[in-house]
């Protein structure tokens, strides 16, 4: 397992460049960075210059919020900028999201996110020479002249991630992506009985050129007082990602499914304490490693997943981080 660093859901660019800079220091072989309050190119693109050795990771930026002519730009330029060390992560988002927060459309968002990868392949191979004629269900790129073409990237196109948590996306990520990017909430169980089949699937057995991210949720405090407060925030964020219909399945496997909808309905009113007074310490550590992290998360996830990042949800030292980093 490679060991990657993930910069704070909430980071401000400038704060994604500094943290860049850190986990390099410290030795991580990759770092990701979320969009969430913050388009994630830009900072990527401030890490990228700041950095020289360590992977970059877009984890994830929003598909179905841009079109794939403006991503294969971004993704160009972010793979030039760091000299062929971006990887471009890509997710679907949620329909409420793309449709109010967005504007944009949404439709069977699996076949979607497929052609979309496809289009950005596509627009690739022109700028290679091929002629641009991606003619497609839900995007068409027909034009491009020489005024708009930068020519190939000298440091070849970046590899492609999928952000996927159900079999049908997981499937597409095995079929159209180079990597996944697993959600923070899964198991063991799921990766097992659910991903990992749905991706022999979609790529006839074959996962030895496919890669799999996860960002895994732990406890770390340096006591008790600090383990405590990080146990009911990750508890929260749980709550969170479960009251989620399209992670239900998640918690079905797991005989969870009335849980997923009490959350669900809890969420509608933005009852947050309550949500997370329904994690109950066995959700807890079914979903977040606590303990001894380093040994929870080599028994867990050793041999299912091949790059490892840390989801702390909490105030933390970066010195316990970076002690579990040293043990895995």
């Amino acid at each position: 397992m490679l060991v990657d660093f993930a910069a704070d859901v909430a980071a401000t660019p400038m704060l994604v460049e500094s943290a860049a800079v850190a986990a390099e220091k410290d030795g991580y072989d990759g770092f990701g960075a979320a969009e969430t309050k913050h388009d994630v190119f830009p900072a990527l693109a401030l890490a990228a210059r700041a950095t020289s050795r360590i992977t970059l990771q877009s984890a994830i930026a929003v598909a179905f919020a841009r079109n794939p002519m403006s991503v294969a730009v971004l993704a160009n330029d972010l793979q030039l900028i760091s000299e062929g060390r971006f990887q471009l992560g890509l997710g679907s988002q949620v329909q409420p999201h793309i449709e109010r927060r967005f504007a944009m459309p949404w439709s069977k968002p699996a076949a979607r996110m497929e052609e979309f990868l496809g289009a950005i392949r596509a627009v690739w191979r022109a700028w290679g020479g091929e002629r641009l004629a991606f003619r497609g269900e839900f995007y068409r790129h027909t034009l491009m002249t020489d005024f708009f073409n930068p020519g190939p990237n000298p440091y070849g196109n970046p590899p492609i991630l999928l952000a996927a948590v159900g079999e049908r996306m997981t499937r597409t990520a095995g079929r159209a992506a180079d990597g996944l990017l697993v959600h923070p909430l899964t198991s063991a169980a799921y990766l097992t009985e659910r991903t990992r089949p749905a991706l022999r699937v979609a790529r006839d057995g074959d996962l030895d050129d496919f890669t799999v991210c996860l960002s895994a949720m732990v406890v770390l405090g340096a006591d008790e007082a600090a383990r405590s407060r990080a146990e009911q925030a990750v508890k929260g964020q749980i709550a969170f990602y479960a009251s989620t219909p399209a992670y239900r399945p998640v918690l079905e496997l797991h005989g969870w499914g009335e849980l997923a909808d009490q959350l669900n309905g809890l969420s509608r009113r933005q009852a947050w304490a309550e949500m997370t007074a329904l994690i109950s310490d066995e959700v807890l550590d079914t979903f977040a490693v606590t303990g001894d992290v380093g040994a929870g998360l080599r028994s867990r996830f050793g041999g299912l997943v091949d790059r490892i990042s840390l989801y702390t949800p909490y105030e933390i030292d970066p010195a316990l981080i970076a002690q579990v980093r040293r043990q895995l």
